[in-house]
């Protein structure tokens, strides 16, 4: 295991700090000291866990087992090889754990103790899910091989590893591993690993100004220790980062920062870290790194082709490079010394990177590097000290090594570059959130005193804030005061402002154009739209389509075929020329058969390049998820995408998906000669308790004649008396809702029913001729009849109207030009339902549907293989999202982590079913043609890097251009990938002229 890297680091734990939180947590679990009691058993015996690093085969495990067996007081002794564990059993009076992990390192391994887990007899904790950043990966084969290292390790639930954005999500649990172990896991497989965050809600990370000496650091220890709820604190004094371990129902994090800005008299200064700011630092380094090792390259090999092409023309200096200086020419001396610096300086990072994936039993693209480069330069050296030896001069490769790694570096860096700009979407998603909010502070008579700036994650829900025109909203919330429009196209893709008033609900990040708003903050943190948002697009830029396996399996298998191939290519070629079976015109200057099959097998090494084919899905995975966003069309992963470009039939819920949703009472028909106000508070009052759309439709209808005496009269100023006044209701008893049917209770006594006809039948009310034409003639206006019963006499009956959305049918008639069978299913009534498909063109309809059973009917169109998607409002139509294989919940734009879904469309508008399709489709088309490009990019240019030109037309490939073509490979299947940000949600229009053959 990689040595410890807390030299730099502050470690501190609280004194006093309860031993049972301390036992739920992960940092403090590194650094409480275990009761000598712990984990002995009933016979004085001592069991602990030891990592033990290492050990590559069944005999090192041996090895140690038996190490540990011979130190005297050791019981038993178990290795496990895969984990990396050593289980021992012993007598703490005859030995120390510190005597066992010395015996394991005089064994020739590494050791580390483990913590051992509290002994309280509390519920085990939970997972944590933490997110860390992976450098150095470079193909699918790197994917696998960390992956695979993850999923071994001890405590590990789940890892999922993205080469496009160079991230794994890891699931594990922190009572037996923790984020240091999982790092340097990380880094023992030859990839450089860093934390992001975790799923914890008791840590939160500062970055802390002023702090600049020892004294300032024990000023800060001082200032922690004394607040209360404080766990544990990590302080780097290198970077400024403060890791705090608190108590969430003892503190806050802005009382952290207010507690620790005014412990220290306003000398130290602390803003909340945010861990996308770190990842964005982090491709930007890593970008910067590949530039200059590039450039370092670049620079050190001009002078090399310098000497071999241009100083053969300048008398004076050629003879310079002639001069004899020892056994070598001065010339030579040069191009060994520039290229050894080249090798194994700037180099380094493939032989590094080469050695562990060999020692992990994996092998990647720094493998094909290093034994390209490390062939030609090996022959080049044996060829200056042959010629030294013998007088013998044969020609030498070192441009070809240096060349090499040159167009690697610059293929590296401009893959950074590419993969930067696919991740562009959550870059500016982080972007909207503002940086700081207006804090209102009130006295107790709740009036405004003072109004402060502070951090906007440090926002708690409750807190009240203004927001001034032109600023951006800090978080989710309720408008208590002001007017004002709001842009809310960045998260919603809505381009037309939204006017807000008093109790309207706001979303973080959108832009207050004109008035002043006061709005009370309700969601902050995680719980965001915002960043639910973030959290949606980077699962699924993490998510694997299942196209990615057929990649991961040719990565698998790739480098070593290359191998085999190369030395193939080698002894074909050289035995063939020791039979004689080519002229000896082909070979080079002063050259010979062993070098002119080097050259060849050289070439096919560096010419191939997994890279292309590891990068041709997650690319354009990232790239669609970013550009679906900006659509406001969130997709959850490329498995979504996969399935949505085949989707054959989409079935869409009729309310408030193809309906606008808001329900209105458009008739009202007594029957028995009871004056319409009594009938309709009649109704009123058993409804008032549903929370039915139709119910609250029902009470807004008789409220508004109740007040007004005039059920036409609607407008602005009307509808601000909608509030409830006591005594217009009647009291009601025994309400009971019955789902499907409708409603029922007692009113003075007598019962009284407002549903359909089932709940009329059910309850044995006749229902007249009259009444039943009356219901017809609603059902076949495409309105829905609602009966009402009182006393077992029909009195009256409402027509309801849910009116269409105006893309309604447009929607539908596209779909049909694409190819995909549109499905209308709903709980209502047949001949309402027909009349509604019929007036969007939908012809195949399931109606009286009960919401369970939707399921069912998303199921009975699987059945003969075809790919359905299912689009509702996410509200009740969840089990049929889930069973649907592509699952879209429609106007979802304040409740967006809906579990079933895969889509998640954030404007009301049924126009991004089409665009969610059409982007899923465009996305296969892109990912087909990288996949075409990637193949025939290695069947085409292993042969002809191996000479299957060379005898008919003299094609032959220098190795350094082979490097060159490799290099460039993978940037070309990225920036095939980036076209996708091109894309523009396709007009109705367009569609509409389709022809479907």
């Amino acid at each position: 295991m990689a040595p410890s890297r807390s030299r730099d680091v502050q470690l501190t734990s609280i004194a006093g700090a309860e031993d049972d939180d301390a036992g739920d947590l992960e940092e403090v679990r590194l650094l409480d000291s275990y009761d000598s009691r712990d984990g002995i058993d009933d016979g004085g015996m001592r069991r602990i866990q030891v990592r033990v690093t290492g050990m590559t085969c069944a005999a090192c495990s041996t090895s140690v087992e038996s190490a540990l067996c011979a130190v005297d007081g050791v019981i038993t002794a178990s290795v496990a090889l895969l984990q990396n564990k050593a289980d021992v059993v012993f007598n703490p009076a005859l030995v120390k754990d510190e005597d066992i992990k010395n015996a394991i390192e005089d064994a020739g391994f590494e050791a580390e103790i483990l913590p051992e887990p509290s002994t309280t007899g509390k519920m085990p904790h939970g997972t944590l899910v933490g997110q860390f950043i992976i450098g150095g990966m470079t193909c699918a084969a790197c994917v696998n091989s960390v992956e695979g290292i993850l999923r071994d390790l001890p405590g590990i639930k789940r890892a999922v590893v993205a080469l496009a954005t160079s991230l794994g999500e890891v699931e594990y649990d922190p009572s037996v591993i923790g984020k240091d172990d999982i790092v340097n896991a990380i880094e023992d497989a030859g990839f450089e690993g860093s934390f992001v965050q975790s799923s914890e809600q008791d840590k939160v990370v500062f970055e802390v100004v002023g702090v600049y000496s020892l004294i300032d650091t024990q000023v800060l220890e001082g200032v922690l220790g004394s607040i209360k709820g404080v766990r544990q604190f990590r302080f780097d004094q290198i970077s400024g980062q403060l890791d705090i371990v608190f108590d969430p129902e003892v503190l806050s994090p802005r009382y952290l920062v207010d507690g620790i800005e005014g412990g220290s008299n306003g000398k130290f200064k602390l803003r909340v870290r945010n861990p996308y700011t770190r990842m964005a630092s982090k491709d930007v380094e890593e970008s910067s790194t590949m530039f200059r090792l590039f450039m370092s390259s670049l620079l050190l090999s001009i002078p090399l082709f310098f000497m071999k092409l241009v100083c053969p023309h300048i008398p004076m200096i050629y003879s310079l490079l002639l001069r004899r200086c020892g056994p070598f020419l001065m010339g030579d001396w040069l191009k060994w010394g520039l290229v050894s610096i080249i090798q194994f300086v700037i180099g380094k990072r493939f032989y590094i990177a080469a050695t562990r994936a060999l020692k992990n039993g994996s092998t990647n693209m720094d493998v094909l590097v290093a034994v390209g480069t490390t062939a030609s330069y090996a022959y080049s050296v044996c060829a200056l000290l042959y010629g030294a030896l013998t007088g013998f001069r044969a020609p030498v490769y070192f441009e070809t090594s240096a060349m090499l790694i040159t167009f690697v570096l610059l293929g590296k860096y401009l893959e950074c570059l590419a993969k930067g700009k696919t991740s562009d979407a959550i870059k500016k998603l982080v972007e909207l959130a503002p940086a700081t909010a207006l804090l209102i502070i009130k006295d107790k008579g709740g009036r405004s005193i003072e109004e402060k700036e502070i951090d906007s994650l440090l926002i708690q829900p409750g807190d009240m804030l203004k927001v001034l025109p032109g600023t951006k909203i800090p978080a989710d919330g309720i408008v208590t005061w002001g007017s004002s429009y709001v842009n809310e196209s960045m998260v919603t893709g809505e381009a037309v402002p939204v006017q807000k008033e008093v109790n309207a609900s706001v979303i973080g990040g959108t832009i207050n154009l004109h008035g002043v708003l006061h709005i009370q903050a309700t969601k902050v943190g995680s719980d965001t739209v915002l960043s639910q948002i973030i959290s949606l697009v980077e699962t699924a830029q993490m998510s694997k389509a299942p196209i990615q396996k057929f990649a991961d399996y040719v990565a698998s298998i790739f480098v070593p075929t290359v191998v085999s191939l190369a030395l193939l290519t080698f002894f074909s070629w050289y035995g063939a020329g020791s039979v004689g079976a080519y002229p000896e015109e082909w070979l080079p200057e002063n050259g010979n058969h062993f070098v002119f099959a080097l050259m060849f097998s050289i070439a096919v090494v560096v010419i191939a390049c997994p890279c292309a084919l590891g990068l041709a899905t997650p690319t354009a995975v990232m790239v669609a998820t970013g550009v679906g966003a900006n659509n406001g069309v969130l997709i959850k992963g490329g498995d979504a995408l996969e399935r949505a470009q085949m989707v054959k039939y989409v079935i869409f819920d009729k309310t408030a998906t193809l309906t606008q949703g808001k329900a209105s009472v458009t008739t009202a028909k007594t029957f028995t000669g009871m004056q319409r106000g009594e009938f309709l508070r009649l109704v009123a009052s058993a409804e008032a308790s549903s929370e039915h759309p139709l119910a609250q439709a029902i009470v807004e209808y008789a409220r508004h004649f109740h007040f007004f005496d005039d059920s036409s009269a609607s407008n602005g100023a009307q509808n601000g008396a909608k509030e409830l006044k006591s005594g217009w209701l009647f009291d009601v008893s025994d309400f009971i809702a019955l789902p499907g049917k409708g409603v029922q209770c007692l009113i003075d006594g007598k019962p009284i029913l407002v549903g359909n006809r089932k709940l009329m039948a059910e309850s044995g009310i006749d229902i007249s001729d009259e009444v039943e034409n009356f219901v017809v003639e609603l059902e076949e206006s495409a309105r829905t009849g609602v009966l009402v019963a009182y006393d077992g006499i029909v009195i009256g009956v409402l027509g309801i109207s849910d009116p269409l959305k105006r893309e309604a049918s447009v929607v539908i008639e596209g779909l049909q030009k694409m190819g995909v069978r549109p499905v209308m299913v709903t709980g209502d009534n047949r001949r309402t339902a027909r009349a509604v498909a019929k007036e969007v063109g939908i012809q195949d309809v399931r109606a009286e549907v009960m919401p369970a059973g939707k399921a069912d009917v998303v199921q009975s169109f699987q059945k003969d293989g075809s790919i359905v998607a299912m689009v509702g409002d996410g509200i009740n139509d969840s089990p049929a999202l889930a069973a649907a294989d592509v699952g879209m919940a429609i106007g979802a734009g304040t409740d967006i982590a809906i579990e079933a879904a895969d889509y998640v469309l954030m404007r009301n508008n049924l126009e991004d079913v089409i665009t969610a399709i059409d982007l899923s489709r465009k996305t296969f088309s892109r990912i087909r043609l990288n996949y075409v490009f990637a193949m025939v990019y290695n069947v085409v240019a292993i042969p002809v890097a191996a000479g299957a030109l060379y005898p008919s037309l003299r094609i032959k490939l220098p190795p350094w251009v082979a490097g060159a073509c490799m290099a460039l490979s993978s940037v070309s299947v990225v920036c095939s990938s980036l076209l996708l940000r091109r894309y523009r949600r396709p007009r109705l229009t367009q569609i509409l002229e389709i022809v479907v053959e």
